[in-house]
């Protein structure tokens, strides 16, 4: 048993932000019907390099565990497919700009008319309200009109967007959050709703403490590379072989880790007593840190600080990250073979439940691996009818 077996998603979505909402609710048990363009399919599937046997490896990285029904939604012929499988779905996923699902007569209020339990999940840059509703949302410029690029990079330098893109991944994750809840509330109501969730919502409830030093001062906080507003030491250093990062959360680490440097004298310089005297002090002890952390090979200091229990950690390539055995206990790894690309590996689910486990089942989709399946299975069609519909390019 999965958490969300038997329920059916029906997704309109494309690029980031909507397939890794309905892949997270896939891994969740929902049966995820993909709905691509013929001919053309996710954006995704022609971004590239690297592609492997003309596959794209974005496409896959996010399209696990989902059947993909080729269909063009422009086709007159194409409602009668699209009702069809709307009268048996319990959540919708859509991220096109505001206003284009109505355009083609599949917004939530023409679709919950006849469907009220519905759960109808709407995806957008700036939200279904507001004066800028219109507007395109794009990750990188969600992070800039976000305020999360004016506090990243180095305190010198310009800004920086994150090496992922964290405005879509993060707004995935709260739109699965809303459909599950509306999921529950209509357990008990018995109706569905619209779950609207806009990214710059989103990256502007990311800045957490950075919200809050505004909220307190009126000032707003700048770039400090990747040292920490309130916390010190809490920075990346150089050794003699590498980087790593020390996040010391307290006092009394700060002292264990002077003794461990044998450098006792800096937890009992006043400068450096407390956390706050480390804050207001910090370019100084940076600079004493920086010259005993030469010194130190990055494994070796990762290790012995890691014992003396002060936080750190190496900061490790991507590569090297996805070869911890770590990951390979927790199942972060998954082997699957594709229709096309042949064996492959995707990331595992983090989330781990005791009795319902996520589960990775199935590779991501070829375009259209799935109609006739749909059509003919879920719909009643006949292959003549299918036949017909391909040469008239309602389907692919």
């Amino acid at each position: 048993m999965r958490p969300l077996d038997g329920i059916v998603v029906i997704d309109f979505s494309r690029v980031l932000s909507g397939p890794y909402c309905t892949a997270q609710l896939a891994d969740l048990g929902a049966r995820v019907i993909k709905i691509e363009q013929p001919g053309h399919g996710d954006d995704t599937r022609a971004w590239g390099p690297p592609f492997l046997q003309g596959e794209s490896s974005y496409f896959l990285s996010i399209n696990r565990n989902k059947e993909s029904l080729a269909l063009d939604l422009k086709h007159p012929a194409s409602r009668r497919i699209v009702d069809g499988l709307l009268d048996r779905a319990d959540v919708v996923v859509e991220n096109f700009r505001p206003g284009t699902m109505h355009r083609l007569g599949l917004g939530y209020d023409e679709v919950a008319a006849q469907r009220p339990r519905i759960v109808y999940c709407s995806i957008s840059g700036f939200g279904q309200t507001g004066p800028r509703r219109a507007e395109p949302g794009y990750d990188a410029v969600m992070q800039a009109e976000g305020g999360l690029m004016s506090i990243t990079g180095a305190r010198d330098g310009p800004p920086y967007r994150l090496g992922v893109a964290i405005a879509d991944l993060a707004t995935a994750l709260f739109a699965v959050q809303g459909i599950l809840a509306a999921l529950i509330a209509r357990e008990q109501t018995g109706r569905g709703q619209l779950v609207d969730v806009g990214m710059l919502d989103t990256v502007a409830s990311l800045l957490t403490y950075q919200a809050g030093i505004v909220f307190a001062t009126g000032t707003s906080p700048g770039r400090m590379g990747n040292q920490h507003p309130s916390i010190a030491p809490y920075d990346t250093f150089a050794t003699a072989d590498g980087e790593f990062v020390l996040a010391v959360g307290n006092d009394e680490q700060f002292r264990r880790m002077a003794a461990l440097l044998q450098e006792p004298w800096l937890s009992a310089d006043p400068r450096f007593a407390t956390n706050s005297d480390r804050v207001h002090h910090y370019d100084a002890l940076r600079a004493e840190l920086r010259r005993v952390f030469a010194t130190w090979k990055r494994d070796a200091v990762v290790r012995a600080l890691t014992d003396a229990g002060v936080p750190c950690g190496a900061v490790r390539s991507v590569t090297e990250t996805l070869a911890d055995p770590q990951l390979a206990a927790r199942d972060m790894i998954v082997p699957i073979t594709h229709a096309v690309a042949g064996d492959i590996r995707v990331l595992g689910n983090p989330l781990k439940l005791s009795a319902t486990p996520p589960e990775i089942r199935t590779a991501p989709p070829a375009l259209g691996q799935h109609t006739d399946a749909i059509l003919e299975g879920d719909l009643g069609l006949r292959q003549e009818e299918i036949a017909r519909l391909r040469r008239e390019g309602a389907i692919a």
